[in-house]
């Protein structure tokens, strides 16, 4: 049996930033229909579009940057099983990272849309990039934890 060491911090975070980059894209994406197609106002086209972000992110997190943190493939018999396993980590990412990028998103939009009269696309960009080391290292730490035998 060949053991595979885990990823170097610095590969995670590479990871990380790849799976958050498409989230980005997501998130862009569904505020941008929300906001400009569907007309909803930018505060609630945002908060949609987070979360939207939040649960692509976490799936891609659980499956690429932080696999081998997530033993689903050796426990799991079925997709429910798999789901039971995930369900702990959703409620931990969706309650670190989606309240530190819920409300640092609208936070920030608040006061750079709303005060500021910033552009709402560049705005989000900015936002997005402040929330992201926290969101990491959180993630890192607590959500992906090590799992101790």
């Amino acid at each position: 049996m060949t053991v595979v060491s885990p990823p170097s911090t610095l590969l995670r975070w590479f990871r990380f930033n790849f799976v958050g980059g498409i989230g980005i894209g997501v998130q862009f994406a569904v505020l941008f229909v929300l906001k400009s197609l569907i007309g909803l106002p930018y505060l609630v086209a945002t908060a949609i579009a987070v979360e939207f972000a939040i649960v692509h992110n976490f799936i891609w997190h659980e499956r690429f940057t932080w696999a081998d943190r997530c033993s689903m493939g050796q426990n799991a018999r079925s997709r429910q099983s798999r789901f039971w396993n995930s369900w702990p980590r959703l409620v931990r990412f969706n309650l670190s990272n989606g309240a530190v990028s819920l409300v640092g998103n609208l936070a920030l939009m608040k006061v750079m849309v709303g005060q500021g009269q910033m552009n709402y696309l560049l705005a989000n960009a900015i936002a997005i990039a402040l929330c992201s080391l926290a969101n990491f290292l959180i993630s890192h730490v607590w959500v992906f934890e090590e799992e101790t035998n």
